[in-house]
């Protein structure tokens, strides 16, 4: 067999092996409903990995000429640069909760893994992608053991009125005092058609429910809705 399709068929195992671990690290984030799933890891992985095929192989026939000097890590940098927007696109943002930051980190990381492959570090590129599979699938109970709290958000759509609210801050207050809670922030502001909408943050510990909240309310008339 010649060296020229000796060579090819080390590039083609390249990007195959890079395409296995990126949809390892895909099909994880799939299972969960995630925003990034199969074809963008493996898409991710295997232009990573030719990236840096070209980066390492792509000039051998200038690189000879006197007085050329190149530097092919320039090529890859770019690779860094470019993940950067794409993971940008997995992340969404809605008041205070923060939704596909993992995914994101994920995408960045299978870049990587494309790269290490492409620049013949299998083991550190597999090594890399039973890592990222097992902190994304067994750690997605996201340390509940550990008791973390977190920002839990409540709003309450009441009829405008300065009673009405004051007793609506008085009952939230009680309430979350009895339970040991802390009030982030508490926001209240006039809507359309006489509803006032108050918006409250609370630290709450982990495993909390709001719904515990909700039973001071049913029975109050000037509400109008809850959003939990």
């Amino acid at each position: 067999m010649s060296d020229y399709l000796m060579t090819q068929l080390v590039f083609l195992m390249k990007l195959i092996v890079a395409g296995i671990c990126g949809a390892v690290i895909g099909y994880e984030r799939k299972s969960h409903l995630k925003e990034a799933g199969i074809r963008t890891h493996m898409l991710v992985a295997i232009g990573s990995a030719l990236i840096m095929i070209i980066s390492k192989y792509g000039f051998g026939d200038i690189s000879t000429i006197e007085g050329f000097s190149m530097d092919p890590s320039r090529i890859a940098a770019q690779i860094v640069t470019g993940i950067g927007f794409l993971g940008a696109g997995m992340i969404f943002v809605r008041k205070q909760t923060i939704n596909g930051l993992t995914t994101a980190a994920g995408i960045w990381a299978t870049a990587g893994i494309g790269m290490a492959i492409g620049t013949n570090l299998y083991f550190a590129g597999v090594t890399a992608t039973i890592l990222v599979f097992l902190v994304q699938a067994v750690l997605q109970r996201e340390f509940k053991w550990l008791n973390i709290p977190s920002v839990k958000q409540i709003n309450i759509y009441i009829d405008t009125g300065a009673d009405s609210v004051n007793e609506v801050r008085e009952m939230l207050e009680a309430k979350l005092q009895e339970d040991k809670l802390d009030v982030i922030k508490f926001k209240a502001a006039k809507k359309e058609s006489g509803v006032t909408e108050i918006e409250v943050y609370i630290k709450a510990p982990a495993g909390y429910r709001m719904t515990n909240l909700l039973s001071l309310f049913i029975d109050n008339p000037n509400i109008r809705m809850i959003e939990v």
